[in-house]
């Protein structure tokens, strides 16, 4: 096991199509993060590239299929296996989705919403807990897209997110490409709908592209980061200071020269607010 180590600045996911490249990479990069459902369990040359890797830069670990927030029982052995990889890399907390994706052992290959409930708040906090004692770390969790609002609701999401985080003393990872597609597809203020979030919880930010379809924006993370996101991203740089910002391009991958340029415009945001705020001391 690795000890635990701290992340800082500006990194990007770690995608098949880069991975050999970027062991002997000459730019500038912070960490890398994965999704542990592409190596528990896996063999191939992904375990041995990532070993790589983690040689080089710290490893934040995002899942995508935990469901905290659905019915169904954690799997002891997916539990366990996650433990293990969490451990290998050092990753210092587990972050994964508020939301479901599981239901009667059937999973939906989607990220999707929970009624904005009371009910739903409770259910979250007592398996976030339960989560957090498996892993033997903390949990931070993401504030996700969602398209429609579910039956049941009786508070807005950011409220729902807050009672959250808050009640299960656990951290939000802040998605400031969800917020910025919420808002516009449910005819929302931006800056109302992140600042109504638990963002002074922030241990990690993630920034990624959406794509318009009909009328709505889609998150899909397979264009670059927009403007009107990158203006969220200067407003909580500015109120949070440089919290670990990570890139994401998952779908229509570009050559890995063109996602380390977003992440350079992340950096170079974050050190201006910094230059910003020594001269203003």
């Amino acid at each position: 096991m690795r000890s635990p180590t701290s992340f800082a600045g500006v990194g990007i996911g770690l995608r098949r199509e880069h991975e050999q490249q970027l062991p002997s990479l000459a730019r500038e990069l912070d960490f890398l993060e994965i999704i542990p459902e592409n190596y528990v369990g896996r063999g191939g040359r992904g375990p041995a590239m990532l070993h790589a890797c983690a040689a080089r830069w710290p490893i934040a670990v995002h899942g995508v299929s935990m469901s905290v927030g659905g019915p169904d029982e954690f799997d002891p052995v997916w539990i366990d296996d996650l433990t293990e990889l969490l451990d290998r890399v050092g990753a210092p907390f587990y972050t994964d989705h508020l939301c479901y994706s599981t239901i009667a052992g059937i999973t939906s290959f989607d990220l999707l919403p929970l009624p904005f409930s009371e009910e739903a708040v409770e259910h979250c906090v007592n398996r976030v807990r339960a989560l957090r004692d498996r892993l033997g770390r903390d949990v931070v969790l993401e504030n996700i897209t969602y398209y429609s609002t579910m039956p049941g609701a009786e508070m807005e999401e950011g409220a729902f997110v807050r009672a959250v985080i808050e009640r299960a003393d656990c951290g939000l990872l802040l998605d400031l490409n969800n917020v910025y597609v919420n808002a516009r597809n449910h005819g929302r203020d931006p800056l109302e709908v992140l600042w109504a979030l638990p963002v002074e919880r922030t241990r990690q930010i993630h920034l990624a592209g959406f794509w318009p379809e009909e009328g709505r924006l889609i998150d899909d993370h397979g264009a670059p980061v927009d403007d009107a996101v990158w203006s969220l991203y200067r407003a909580a740089v500015a109120r949070l200071g440089p919290v670990p910002t990570l890139i994401e391009w998952d779908n229509r991958i570009p050559p890995l020269g063109r996602v380390l340029e977003e992440a350079d415009r992340a950096r170079e945001i974050q050190r201006s607010i910094a230059r910003l705020e020594v001269r203003s001391a």
